[in-house]
């Protein structure tokens, strides 16, 4: 089973290379985010709670965010592997998440990391919410809280896979095929 993290700042294109890499090599793409938007669009008791964390450009609490993605790997039992996206945010939901697959005898391959520039990533942030009609895109305030809740609480995640030798970083910049390029070539 193929388990890949993909990993980096918001507006890194995360979602943008997760559909070729799902695609490409058969996988699952779990995004905390989709699943954090579909609640929230649904109403549910864990959107709200979602909606309050994310409108402040906070991370949502870990057990609620592992207990959600735990659900979300077991309705999926027949995936050749997933693409974890935006997951894990912190060394604790990197460890849980270790923990979790290797209950299920599985582990995670490698972190992919996409390395962009602060400027570049607030300038598509900010493109995508005219295209997306994301709130949280669209406030530079909560763009730059959520940058800096980025380098402060999930940048060190790298470092946890680092020590693993799991960890590959990629240069997030360029046209969309040449990041695709990048990024099968770090797969092998």
């Amino acid at each position: 089973m193929r388990n890949l993290v993909l990993f980096g700042p918001p507006g890194a294109g995360k979602g943008t290379q997760s559909e070729f890499l799902v695609n490409h090599y058969n996988l699952v793409h779990l995004s905390t985010g989709d699943v954090f938007r579909y609640n929230i669009k649904s109403g549910t008791e864990l959107g709200h709670l979602a909606q309050s964390y994310m409108d402040q450009g906070k991370l949502v609490p870990d057990e609620v965010t592992i207990s959600m993605l735990k659900a979300e790997v077991e309705k999926h039992s027949e995936a050749e592997g997933f693409i974890f996206d935006g997951f894990p945010r912190t060394t604790a939901q990197a460890e849980a998440l270790d923990a979790f697959l290797m209950s299920r005898g599985h582990s995670i391959e490698s972190m992919l990391s996409l390395e962009v520039e602060e400027s570049e990533l607030k300038k598509r942030l900010l493109a995508r919410s005219v295209t997306s009609g994301r709130a949280d895109d669209a406030d530079e305030a909560v763009i730059q809280n959520r940058i800096n809740v980025y380098h402060a609480e999930t940048a060190p995640v790298a470092d946890f896979y680092k020590a693993l030798g799991k960890f590959k970083s990629i240069d997030g910049l360029g046209s969309v095929e040449e990041i695709t390029t990048r990024l099968v070539q770090a797969i092998g």
